[in-house]
């Protein structure tokens, strides 16, 4: 009974030790979180003392009135984009999904390399080709124009989730649905769309947070326009001999706050996106 218990106390360490690790590296990685809130409360005449306050002592609330009187239109505007981002995302990916998973089309795996591939160029060299097509077709500084080029960052690896998922839907049930008389899309339709709620869910909100947190697309192709995301609404705060970090802070967590909300309602059916695929029975 000794050794019995001894071992439960050793466990009952460990398991301390290890919830001590978990809560100190969380609170590091959340203090920037932490500090953006304190920022967006401080007085301008308190940006540079030195040591800092860790608690703003004169907290004000000017960044969240410049959040309420100059940023509501970029925040709309990043709401329509982030949108139609997201519808344009999925209706490309699940049908190419769909395709690669069921239907097994020629070139294939070549396709699923390319979008692989596709991944790793550089946003910067994306946004200078759209330049120079939109340049040519008067989309700069447009919504669609914003849209369209968001979603080439999301529909990559979209696909990518879409496939894994669709690969694990039971062949059987698409056989009975063509025995019933149902083609391609009316199958994809009825019955793979909706079994995939959760590759949905996780494809919508990673297309949403891309598009939400664009600066390089948005720098490149809307600068100057009437219509402006909310990336471009806090680069207007910093300025050469104007830099208003509480209202930057306050916009940044004004801004934050939908992406959080959308993220934590979604965690479940994320998790369950991400991983499918990754086991076969």
């Amino acid at each position: 009974m000794t050794g019995v218990a001894a071992t439960r106390r050793d466990r009952r360490s460990r398991t301390w030790w290890k919830t001590a690790i978990g809560l100190l590296l969380t609170a590091i990685m959340l203090f920037p979180v932490y500090w953006m809130l304190n920022v967006s409360f401080t007085r301008d005449q308190d940006m540079r003392k030195s040591p800092p306050d860790l608690f703003p002592a004169h907290a004000t609330l000017e960044g969240y009135r410049a959040v309420v009187d100059q940023q509501l239109p970029h925040l709309g505007t990043s709401l329509v984009i982030g949108l139609g981002t997201v519808v344009l995302t999925v209706a490309l990916a699940a049908p190419a999904g769909y395709a690669l998973a069921k239907l097994r089309p020629r070139g294939g795996g070549l396709l699923g390399f390319v979008l692989l591939a596709a991944q790793m160029i550089p946003g910067i060299i994306m946004a200078m080709g759209f330049y120079a097509i939109y340049l040519s077709l008067g989309l700069l500084q447009s919504v669609p124009g914003l849209i369209v080029a968001d979603s080439t960052l999301a529909v990559p690896f979209a696909v990518l989730i879409f496939t894994a998922f669709m690969s694990g839907i039971p062949g059987e049930l698409l056989q009975a649905a063509r025995t019933d008389g149902a083609g391609p899309v009316r199958t994809f339709w009825s019955i793979v769309l909706p079994m995939s709620r959760n590759a949905v869910v996780t494809v919508s909100l990673f297309a949403f947070l891309w598009s939400w947190s664009d600066f390089v697309f948005a720098s490149t192709l809307a600068s100057g326009g009437a219509h402006q995301p909310i990336t471009l609404g806090i680069y207007q705060y910093i300025g050469n001999n104007n830099q208003e970090w509480n209202a930057i802070m306050a916009t940044a967590v004004v801004a934050s706050l939908p992406a959080a909300v959308i993220l934590v309602l979604a965690q479940r059916y994320v998790a369950a996106g991400v991983t499918a695929g990754a086991v076969k029975d």
